[in-house]
């Protein structure tokens, strides 16, 4: 995949974009399995043609973020890191470490042995290891395991010893939260949270999420159009309110393919109506 030249400009910043578009990666935009994006690649031209923006929300670190953003093309937008975590600025090139991971890790830290032991997270695993279990290359592996705001990692214990791991969190103020694979730990904040920060500063005239895993669902609810895009390699999600209306729809194609034909339906009807306000 080749990076797409950025056309940004401080002009296009000023307006307030006709559709943004807010994006979950893995099982999404990325395919589950090659983490590719080609298959959007039709949509994603559609939506920098009508001045459309693009903020990825992903669970994925700063540093993972920050080079895929720019090979897609959008990195005039803010993106929402590490599952709502955190926010990463436009145009910001770096996101260091945080006195917010220093002390998830040490919170996690003193939870008691018996009680954590099922849980891993990525600051306890080698770089081989988050490489393993994600199926990233080693470079890759090693941006994402650059936290800055929170703590993916697998639960390997029992289903009741995951609940009371997460209630003895929660009395001390971190949350957790499943998504499509792991079971992240963080400070609260949600992507839903991040959306509606950049929301109130952009002002777009739509706006468009799409997801697939639990983690999405506020996303989901809080856009003018939800879409669950497919996804074959986890439990769909269970029905939601707005599905009855059409607010919230479900792509047939799973991943990037289902990404591409659902935003292409939007920006066909978003072209539609500004010929029919022209010519109305």
């Amino acid at each position: 995949m080749q990076p797409v030249p950025d056309r940004s400009n401080v002009a296009a910043m000023t307006q307030a974009p006709p559709l943004m578009v807010f994006t979950d990666l893995d099982g999404t935009l990325l395919d589950h399995d090659s983490y590719r994006w080609d298959a959007a690649t039709h949509a994603l031209d559609a939506l920098r043609a009508v001045g459309a923006a693009v903020v990825l929300a992903s669970s994925k670190t700063a540093a993972e973020i920050i080079p895929l953003r720019e090979e897609l093309g959008f990195s005039h937008w803010p993106a929402i890191v590490e599952n709502g975590a955190g926010l990463l600025a436009a145009s910001e090139t770096h996101v260091g470490p945080t006195a917010d991971y220093e002390r998830l890790r040490t919170l996690l830290n003193k939870v008691p042995m018996g009680v954590r032991t099922g849980f891993r997270g990525f600051g306890d695993m080698t770089v081989a290891e988050v490489a393993q279990i994600t199926g990233l290359a080693t470079d890759a592996a090693t941006l994402a395991k650059q936290r800055a705001f929170s703590e993916p990692g697998l639960w390997a214990g029992s289903d009741e010893g995951r609940r009371h791991f997460i209630a003895t969190l929660a009395e001390m103020g971190v949350s957790a939260r499943e998504g499509g694979r792991f079971l992240t730990l963080s400070f609260g904040q949600t992507k839903a949270d991040q959306m509606a920060t950049i929301i109130d500063e952009f002002r777009p005239g739509q706006t468009m999420a799409l997801g697939d895993a639990p983690n999405d669902v506020e996303m989901l609810q809080t856009a003018g159009l939800g879409v669950i895009v497919a996804n074959p390699h986890r439990p769909p999600l269970p029905p939601l309110p707005g599905e009855g209306t059409g607010r919230i729809i479900r792509t047939d194609r799973p991943g990037p393919i289902g990404w591409n034909s659902a935003v292409l339906s939007v920006v066909e009807r978003l072209g539609k109506d500004r010929k029919d306000n022209i010519h109305g």
